[in-house]
């Protein structure tokens, strides 16, 4: 994995995607060059963002949280996205059969991972905790990645682009889930006691 590939996805995502197709690389090397490092981006900043930046709603006073709350919800985030684009590669190595992708090689995590990417590099933004800002970047960072779900998934797994766009939906779906799926384990590792610590 090189950094020409990362960014090659927002300048030249079409012959970025035959490259990461002809390279190959191991779900290992993958996550060691990649994953790891890129998901670090969002978690570190929301970690600064919410522990020493804060947030403000109207007129009201500045709201933090505490340096352990927000450590331990950072480390509880980036387990989640870690997790999440394992899982979401194995729905998709799943599917393939499904769809007559040619190539049989599981290329699930890699796609998942790559195409993460712009949500990964966007949040740098989560350094300045405020909602409409963070909900913009976080809409225009969505639409991307999804733009090359469907532009990469047909090149990736070398499938017809028509049984591609059915793919690429299916894959969609499963992701939507995962994260309202999220949102309710979320919800009750809140109510064990490591919900955020809020100090002002």
């Amino acid at each position: 994995m090189s950094l020409a590939n990362t960014f090659g996805l927002l300048t030249n995502p079409d012959q970025t995607w035959e490259a990461i197709r002809r390279e190959s690389e191991s779900v290992t090397r993958l996550y060691t060059g990649h994953v790891l490092l890129l998901a670090l981006i969002p978690a570190l900043a929301g970690f600064f963002g919410t522990s020493q930046i804060g947030w403000q709603i109207g007129d009201g006073q500045i709201t933090r949280l505490s340096v352990s709350s927000a450590l331990s919800l950072s480390v509880l985030f980036y387990a989640a996205m870690l997790a999440g684009i394992f899982i979401l590669g194995k729905f998709i190595d799943f599917f393939a059969a499904t769809y007559d992708a040619v190539d049989r090689t599981p290329r699930g995590v890699t796609m998942a991972a790559y195409t993460a990417t712009p949500i990964f590099l966007i949040g740098v933004i989560a350094v300045y905790p405020n909602i409409w800002v963070n909900m913009l970047a976080g809409l225009v960072a969505i639409a991307y990645a999804v733009y090359l779900l469907y532009e990469g998934l047909p090149i990736l797994m070398k499938i017809p682009e028509d049984r591609g766009f059915m793919f690429a939906t299916a894959v969609l779906t499963v992701g939507l889930i995962m994260f309202v799926a999220l949102l309710a384990i979320s919800v009750v590792i809140w109510s064990m006691g490591v919900g955020p610590i809020y100090v002002t």
